[in-house]
């Protein structure tokens, strides 16, 4: 059986007779180096922090702070949150509304004029039961609920992806009341 001997390789010996054979300098799992870093393992494991709450006026999204998290939009007085630069990197940045936007509005926006969002959001019109789905156009660049026909009640949740430069699809649901109107514009 081995014994740690310092920062270099050695073999280990389970019971059971399993042998693994253990890289200090360069981590890995059955012979394939890890390609992920500390931080990307920690922030992929770490279960205690998906949820973020988003209670001030503003919101820089960002990849290390948000990535594969739900910000839920907890601020009466609205939020404007705007995304980073769309460039392909495949960071999913999901949205829920936690409290009813009041006054202003929750919006979410592209990070410059260059960058689009492309997809469809489904607004349901809570007291009435009906719902209309909106597509977005080539120059739609952001989402406001003004927390009636255009969303912002508790319970919407949504998604971005950032799927190529300049591109940003988009999908989900959002809870309106009175008739549902788009909330998608062109506003960067």
């Amino acid at each position: 059986m081995g014994v740690y001997t310092g920062i270099a390789q050695d073999n280990v010996t389970l019971n059971g007779g399993t042998a693994y054979n253990l890289n200090l300098v360069t981590p890995s799992i059955g012979g394939t180096a890890l390609a992920a870093t500390a931080a990307e393992i920690n922030a992929a494991a770490d279960v205690s922090t998906r949820l973020v709450s988003a209670t001030a006026a503003t919101l820089a999204v960002t990849v290390a702070d948000h990535d594969s998290k739900i910000i839920v939009l907890n601020r009466a007085a609205g939020v404007t949150a705007t995304l980073p630069a769309a460039i392909g990197s495949g960071a999913v940045f999901r949205f829920a509304v936690g409290t009813l936007v009041t006054s202003n509005s929750y919006k979410i926006q592209v990070a410059d004029a260059t960058d689009v969002m492309s997809g469809s959001l489904y607004l349901t019109d809570q007291a009435a039961g009906t719902g209309t789905e909106f597509s977005t156009v080539a120059a739609s660049d952001t989402i406001t609920m003004n927390g009636s026909t255009t969303g912002g009640l508790a319970g919407g949740l949504f998604t971005f992806v950032d799927l190529a430069t300049n591109l940003y699809a988009v999908q989900g649901s959002l809870i309106a009341t009175g008739a549902e109107a788009t909330p998608f514009s062109a506003a960067v």
